[in-house]
């Protein structure tokens, strides 16, 4: 790795033979001499972050639309979906618990990516809208062997996912619920995978994202309408109903 400067004239190159160490033991690199005060702990930090600065990446993104049909019973759809989230249910306590009023740890089924298994962790978060709500990512920890827990410092990702009832159709006997989601995710392609092109990692990490929203959104409304009409007959225990099957 070289400095070089370049002139129409001359060419001046800096490389890091150009500064001999006083110790002939040592060797003097580009890095220490451009980070003098660096210690040995914060120097490989910093090797590792070039690295992964410079290292292939692959970029995931799924969306899906998922409506149910409700039938509103004595209380209005509507007023179930103004509920703040601190009244929520978590739906599912084997697969969610909360974390505060407006925080969820979400854990999803474990799926696999090509020969590994992966269980990925959410934390989510929930914003309150005047027709339902937004529910957006925090941050996502993978559950697996090893090498899948290895790329929990090595990828990037965003979920939002959209609940929402047509306020408009208030006074109807059948509401339209709608979840609208979608996910994005970019990753440092480990180096197992790198003799692979990278359209081939990206098309089978998009379709396991589409698999996720195909199995999990049906699942999540079907979750929702029944804790909507327990509700709705004037239960208040707001007891998940869920029981973590897929």
């Amino acid at each position: 790795m070289a400095l070089s400067y370049s002139s129409p004239t001359s060419p001046i190159r800096l490389n890091p033979t150009s500064f001999p160490p006083k110790n002939p033991t040592q060797h003097l690199s580009l890095k220490h001499a451009l980070f003098p005060s660096l210690t040995p702990n914060e120097s490989s930090k910093l090797t590792l972050r070039i690295s992964a600065d410079f290292a292939p990446k692959a970029r995931f993104i799924a969306r899906r639309k998922e409506t149910a049909t409700v039938r509103q019973l004595q209380r209005p759809l509507l007023e179930y979906m103004s509920l703040p989230a601190s009244q929520y249910s978590v739906l599912d306590a084997q697969r969610i618990e909360r974390v505060d009023d407006n925080t969820f740890r979400c854990y999803v089924y474990r799926f696999k990516f090509f020969a590994f298994e992966v269980c990925p962790v959410l934390l989510v978060r929930v914003e309150e809208q005047p027709n339902g709500c937004c529910i957006k990512l925090l941050s996502c920890k993978l559950e697996g062997s090893p090498i899948v827990a290895a790329q929990n410092d090595k990828f990037d990702a965003l979920m939002v996912n959209l609940i929402s009832c047509d306020s408009n159709k208030n006074n109807s006997l059948r509401q339209q619920l709608t979840s609208d989601a979608t996910i994005e995710v970019s990753i440092e392609i480990p180096f197992a995978f790198r003799a692979l092109p990278v359209q081939v990692i990206e098309s089978a990490g998009t379709q396991v994202l589409q698999q996720v929203l195909r199995i999990m959104l049906p699942r999540f409304m079907a979750q929702l309408v029944k804790d909507y009409e327990a509700w709705a007959s004037g239960d208040t225990s707001r007891q998940p109903l869920g029981t973590g099957q897929i």
